[in-house]
């Protein structure tokens, strides 16, 4: 595994562990659909929560929220519906953003962003 594939590993783990914490039941790891890919697919309440993960190192040039661009939104939308219509999902969805920084002792930071598209995601 390459340091980058080791530090994205990371960041949806600590991911993962947040998530479970508030409350959210993880349905889906890297659920893939032809090319595309959804990180992680939970659902909390009366929603279902399409969860795009950037990690990036503490101190990194860019942030990970400025990792997103148009091409990865449409890829997240399609996939997205992939699943809903392939599981019959009936819930509403969401997409959301967890923006890990991995710091110099090998922990993690997770700001979790609901809604994410609504805030120019």
């Amino acid at each position: 595994m390459t340091e980058k594939q080791q530090t994205g590993a990371s960041g949806e783990a600590a991911t993962v562990e947040w998530l479970r914490r508030h409350g959210f039941m993880i349905e889906a790891l890297n659920w893939r659909s032809g090319r595309d890919e959804i990180d992680i697919v939970a659902t909390r309440f009366d929603r279902i929560h399409f969860v795009e993960v950037k990690t990036r190192h503490s101190g990194s040039m860019t942030s990970p929220e400025e990792a997103i661009n148009e091409r990865k939104l449409k890829a997240l939308r399609r996939c997205a519906a992939a699943y809903m219509a392939q599981h019959r999902v009936r819930l509403e969805p969401q997409f959301d953003l967890a923006a890990v920084e991995s710091m110099p002792d090998g922990s993690c930071a997770v700001r979790y962003v609901e809604n994410a598209m609504q805030y120019g995601w």
